[in-house]
């Protein structure tokens, strides 16, 4: 019977394994993408506010709320959808990579 490996030996074991290199690859470039999607999306709004305030000031129909209001909750959804999407890709696609480097590591 063998013993169980250290917490050294599991983290020396999960850095060197090659599907571990490639879930960090795809996790770093699929977040630093969501990020910069909604740096582009938020400063784009900020921008927005900065030089083209008659344009968002613009009331909508009978001028009961402005163009800028939909457009600022649309925002806040967006930044609800990307973080849903980053949360649903993480519990399916990368959990399940971590879940084979766990066992493969323990052996």
């Amino acid at each position: 019977m063998s013993t169980p490996p250290s917490s050294a030996q599991m983290v020396e074991r999960i850095q060197k394994n090659p599907a571990y290199q490639r879930l960090r690859e795809k996790r770093n470039t699929f977040g630093w993408s969501l990020t910069i999607v909604m740096l582009v999306v938020y400063y784009g709004y900020i921008a927005l506010i900065a030089f083209n305030k008659s344009f968002l000031a613009q009331p909508i129909g009978s001028g009961v709320t402005s163009v800028g209001m939909p457009i600022g909750l649309g925002v806040i959804l967006f930044t609800v959808i990307i973080t849903g999407i980053y949360v649903y890709r993480a519990n399916t696609e990368f959990d399940a990579i971590i879940d084979e480097i766990m066992k493969d590591a323990a052996k």
